[in-house]
């Protein structure tokens, strides 16, 4: 009788002290929100007209290298010196044009997904606080084990908080 009595008031405290761990997949989550798609949708937008940009300072560089080789033989030497640093400086423009629209882009992109991940994030501390979880682990984090019998998935209820079906 004693013993159970002492397992009784050791188990009490560990009931009483439940804790409630959760995981999300956030990855799943993100690409569901018509945010993502819009900003995806952008996103590609502006990379094509970076990319139309930069086409056509590469024609107009091919058609004025074209130009300069067929002249070159009849050209004089301090035309053909200035020919070759203007395609020198064309081409050397297009690079900086290039390395520009790359920093761009990326900078787009990190905007527009930080904005997103900080509604997710939001999103799963209330689930954690309404719910009472004591963790909230995301799995695109690359955990390499979580419990399912001791961890929630909650990645649905983030999902209807923002609305996402």
């Amino acid at each position: 009788m004693k013993k159970f009595l002492f397992a009784i008031l050791m188990l009490a405290p560990v009931a009483t002290f439940a804790q409630k761990f959760g995981h999300c997949d956030s990855e799943a989550v993100i690409t569901a929100m018509p945010e993502f798609t819009a900003a995806q949708t952008d996103l590609q937008k502006l990379s094509q007209q970076y990319e139309a940009e930069l086409k056509q300072m590469q024609e107009e560089l091919q058609k004025k290298a074209e130009a300069f080789d067929k002249e070159e033989a009849t050209l004089p030497e301090n035309i053909k010196q200035r020919r070759n640093q203007e395609l020198q400086d064309l081409y050397q423009r297009i690079q900086e044009a290039y390395q520009s629209n790359q920093q761009a882009l990326q900078k787009a992109q990190q905007e527009k997904m930080q904005a997103i991940t900080q509604k997710v994030r939001e999103a799963i501390q209330s689930i954690g606080q309404e719910g009472g979880y004591v963790y909230i682990m995301d799995l695109t984090a690359g955990i390499p084990y979580i419990s399912n019998t001791l961890s929630t998935d909650v990645t649905a209820q983030v999902k209807a908080k923002l609305g996402i079906k």
